[in-house]
């Protein structure tokens, strides 16, 4: 019953008490009932006397019921990581477009085996499920379209400029809000993936990240703005569909070029073992990295880039 009194509430505007009830077949009392461990559960829930109820615009609590989307959205309280369980689920036969959403993880995963800081409640944690229908060349795309995605969304919901850091990273003043990890299986010949996990962990809400506090913030922190979690998914969840759907004509490329912070700048870069020095040229047409080094040309395909910085200053292109 309170899952269906969501769905009744999710439009943001006021529904009246005689109105639930009416259409749910009980009485007021139990609508007021039902509303009230709503409200236990953690949803900010506004009451007009002559207006009804209405989900508040403060509400951050989520539930699947609140997010606009096709497909079907797991939301959990806490687990180790979305990733582990979307491909628990993934392997399982799970549909493409299936969202897990947490509101805490335990063991949240970061590239080069770090851990993803989200204390409960703060951020929004999910992974979505794709089977690819496009050729697996074009696989290494689909962070990079992650990454447009994000940047649109809190753009649009936070009126601020987004950065991003190849080739996975979202920025805002340049400190890091969003990161972002795709891991994939291929199909049985290797001619195809079998399905993609895309990890999104975005910080929204003001916390403390500890030692990471110097460069790790949140989007309240940096712009002021309390985004609501529900419609940041939504948003996200669109814009990335929206740019998947595409990824074959890489139209998503202007965009996370324009917003890319390493070009232009020497960076170190670690591929594996080793370490490369040099100064970032830009991002080719499949989301690579090119590095000007001493020795000539690297196309990187994948690794961590950092800028190299010089008494506190970015060295670029000009020193």
């Amino acid at each position: 019953m309170k899952n269906i009194l969501l769905n009744k509430l999710a439009s943001g505007d006021f529904v009246s008490g005689e109105q639930i009830a009416s259409s749910l077949g009980i009485s007021r009392n139990a609508v007021w009932k039902n509303i009230n461990s709503l409200r236990n559960d953690g949803f900010i829930i506004d009451s007009v006397s002559s207006k009804g109820y209405r989900i508040s615009p403060d509400n951050n609590k989520m539930a699947p019921e609140l997010i606009k989307y096709d497909g079907e959205i797991i939301l959990l309280n806490q687990v180790d990581s979305t990733n582990n369980y979307a491909k628990t689920l993934a392997s399982q036969g799970a549909l493409s477009g299936t969202v897990i959403i947490s509101e805490s993880q335990t063991a949240g995963k970061g590239r080069m085996s770090r851990t993803f800081v989200s204390p409960t409640g703060k951020s929004l944690l999910m992974s979505i499920i794709i089977r690819p229908q496009f050729p697996i060349e074009l696989s290494p795309l689909i962070t990079s379209v992650a990454a447009v995605a994000v940047a649109e969304s809190v753009e649009t919901l936070a009126d601020c400029h987004t950065q991003i850091k190849w080739v996975n990273d979202v920025f805002i003043n340049n400190m890091k809000i969003c990161g972002i990890l795709t891991e994939a299986s291929l199909g049985l010949e290797f001619s195809s993936l079998d399905y993609a996990v895309v990890g999104i962990g975005i910080n929204v809400l003001n916390h403390d990240f500890g030692e990471l506090n110097s460069h790790v913030s949140s989007i309240q922190q940096l712009t002021g703005k309390k985004i609501n979690r529900n419609k940041l998914c939504e948003t996200v969840l669109y814009n990335f569909n929206q740019r998947l759907n595409s990824i074959t004509s890489k139209s998503h490329l202007p965009e996370y070029r324009r917003r890319e912070l390493l070009t232009g700048n020497m960076i170190s870069a670690n591929v594996g073992n080793e370490k490369i020095i040099g100064k970032a040229l830009g991002i080719d047409d499949n989301a690579n990295l090119i590095v000007q080094t001493d020795s000539g040309i690297r196309t990187l395909a994948s690794g961590e880039a950092n800028l190299i910085r010089i008494q506190g200053e970015v060295l670029n292109k000009n020193e």
